[in-house]
């Protein structure tokens, strides 16, 4: 897989590119032609994309092919000196670039757009500052949890700061999740070329990342930037126990051969994630099955499903892409369904991005990059009116607004499209809740011919117990040799198993009960120095991007400890009134969300009916709030 690094031909022969031009995206080529040539006359309006359709315009191939000759014709005269275009967009380029892309757009999205665009290798939101300039002689160092995208953003960051860190992982490799899911067809459900930090940009063979290519991906960012002999393998985490007489942490750990230590640290990043701890569910009788059990994330490689009969509990991300791997080969599958999932059209889900798409993103100048833009803008800006109840619509459990229900038209005239003449498998497909009360899963046609197959069978009823030759559901027995959990994960349990103690020796898990909060997702009342990536409510569902949020949360603890440094201080603990405020907030935003309304089963929400995993508001909210710590919000000690 290969790094963008600078390392473009200095010069681009012009018939090179016309032989490969009718394999650009024409939104990435339009918008790049206006930052070369400074021409924003080529950003007609009858060439504005169709948003549905990005990074592809969506436009008819006539009017894609003038496009590119224009752009073609404009470029010419650049393309000696391409190694010197610019890597920023310049202002009144970017704000009409946008108003073209989106149409028009508001200040909040400008604002977003300054951060959707990276060239191919800029760190914009890199740490300005080392520990050594600003409090030198310091004793602070930092220890991270984790090693999936969010504990390695973490890491790098202090690097690049010149703080003290050691990094603990309980796997014997990087990666977090994707290193330990490996079903089969595992990939993202997130284009590939947003699901990377913002200034490691590659160039994909998927459309959508693999597992093994996103591990890979992760393994070689540990490896180039130095943060793999910082990592303490095979080590987990079981304990942290804040000393208010040192304002430190230390750390209890225990080895795979079960041998226990201690570490001592000024700081604490656990970035353990949400989707570290398979939910298995509890079922009567599931201990006397006799046949193999197996979790999605903890997939037994050496099963041979050939001429079994095979039982999926579940039907989410997951299990929508091991279950048709699975039918292929399987006598029988019967897959247990307790609440469809909404589906997203998306052709391109497992194919492999054309050898020339690929060649224009490896030798034209920043085209990757506004390729890039052209996706990662219009996920930013979101669609959360999509997914907000408003009361005097009314609210129902089939929409909850005119936008919702404009989403959920959409959404099952592509349900409807796939059910052909299968009356019975449509009744059984077209979900019962309004879209975004769940995980809208992006699907290529496979799931739904996987459920026409001869050879399976869709259950929509809830699965009772287990006995030892099979499942059942409701009044009726379905035999199996295997049983597969396409479940998901204990999400809402934050950072078990493992035990944190804080001031007082207070427990987090009992102060949070079900209802684990922190503020931003980050800082925690009563546990100074106690930092998390990916916490509580920083999940997104149609307003955002995971990989975005996870860099906003990088900048606000750096800028915590920069506060630590600068003040002379050892710790920082956040006042009970800000997180009081904070959580009422999120607490009633929530509420007024499709998730939050809803009254359908979801991993979005606990045990309670709140929601401790997404953020309910806009994106540009979480950016402005994690720009900068304010320590007025903090005691500091």
């Amino acid at each position: 897989m290969q790094i963008t690094t600078g390392t473009l031909a200095e010069t681009l022969n012009i018939e090179d590119l016309r032989a490969n031009i009718d394999s650009a995206q024409t939104p990435a080529l339009i918008m790049l032609t206006a930052h070369v040539t400074s021409d924003t006359s080529v950003l007609k309006d009858e060439w504005r994309p169709n948003l549905r359709t990005l990074p592809s315009s969506g436009l008819s191939p006539e009017a894609d092919a003038a496009a590119r000759e224009l752009c073609l014709s404009l470029l010419e005269p650049f393309l000696p000196q391409q190694h010197t275009w610019a890597e920023t967009l310049d202002d009144s380029v970017r704000i009409a670039i946008s108003n073209w892309l989106m149409g028009a757009v508001n200040e909040d999205a400008l604002t977003l757009s300054k951060v959707a665009f990276t060239s191919n290798t800029g760190d914009p939101r890199a740490p300005q500052w080392t520990l050594d300039d600003i409090a030198p002689g310091s004793e602070l160092t930092a220890t991270v949890i984790g090693t999936g995208f969010s504990g390695l953003m973490a890491a790098l960051r202090l690097k690049q700061a010149g703080v003290p860190f050691t990094i603990i992982e309980k796997n014997t490799g990087v990666g977090g999740t994707w290193w330990e899911n490996t079903y089969p067809s595992c990939r993202t459900d997130v284009r590939s070329h947003i699901y990377t930090y913002s200034f490691r940009q590659l160039n994909w063979e998927t459309h959508f990342g693999r597992q093994d290519r996103i591990h890979d991906y992760l393994h070689d960012f540990a490896a180039d930037n130095g943060l793999l002999e910082h990592v303490a393998f095979g080590v987990e985490v079981t304990k942290a126990v804040f000393n208010e007489d040192t304002q430190t942490w230390s750390l209890e750990t225990k080895d795979l051969n079960g041998n226990v230590a201690t570490h001592e640290t000024s700081i604490v990043i656990s970035a353990v994630g949400q989707l570290n701890r398979p939910s298995i569910p509890n079922l009567p009788g599931l201990d006397s099955f006799t046949g193999p059990k197996v979790h999605s994330a903890l997939w037994d490689h050496e099963l041979d499903f050939t001429g079994k009969k095979v039982a999926v509990i579940g039907t989410g991300a997951s299990a929508l892409q091991f279950a048709p791997e699975v039918a292929k080969v399987a006598s029988k599958v019967t897959i247990f369904q307790r609440s469809a999932p909404w589906l997203r059209k998306t052709p391109v889900l497992r194919q492999e991005v054309p050898a020339g798409e690929r060649w224009m993103m490896d030798h034209l100048n920043q085209y990757r990059a506004f390729y890039r833009f052209s996706i990662f803008l219009p996920r930013l800006i979101g669609n959360l009116p999509a997914a907000t109840v408003d009361p005097d619509y009314p609210p129902t459990e089939r929409a909850v607004s005119a936008a919702n229900d404009a989403l959920r038209q959409e959404l099952t005239e592509y349900l409807v499209e796939q059910a052909g003449d299968r009356e019975d498998l449509r009744e059984q497909i077209i979900p019962n809740y309004p879209p975004a009360a769940k995980r809208i899963i992006c699907d290529d046609g496979t799931w739904v011919s996987t459920l026409k197959r001869e050879n399976v069978q869709l259950v929509s009823h809830a699965v009772q117990k287990i006995d030892e030759t099979g499942v059942w559901a409701g009044d009726e027995h379905f035999d199996a040799d295997i049983i597969l959990f396409g479940t998901g994960f204990k999400a809402a349990d934050f950072l078990l198993p493992m035990k944190v103690e804080g001031l007082n020796g207070q427990d987090l898990h009992e102060k949070w009960g079900i209802d684990a909060s922190a503020y931003l997702g980050t800082a925690l009342p009563g546990f100074p120095n106690f930092f998390c990536m990916y916490g509580p409510n920083t999940n997104t569902v149609i307003h955002g991007n995971l990989v975005f949020f996870l860099e906003c949360q990088a900048n606000y603890i750096l800028s915590a400890i920069k506060t630590l440094a600068e003040t002379g201080s050892k710790s920082m603990n956040l006042r009970d009134d800000v997180f009081d405020a904070y959580d009422k907030l999120i607490v009633s935003e929530s509420a007024k969300r499709t998730w939050g309304w809803s009254k359908t089963h979801s991993w979005y929400m606990n045990a309670e009916g709140r929601s401790t995993i997404m953020w309910p508001l806009p994106a540009i909210e979480y950016y402005r709030r994690t720009a900068q710590v304010d320590p007025a919000e903090y005691e500091l000690s």
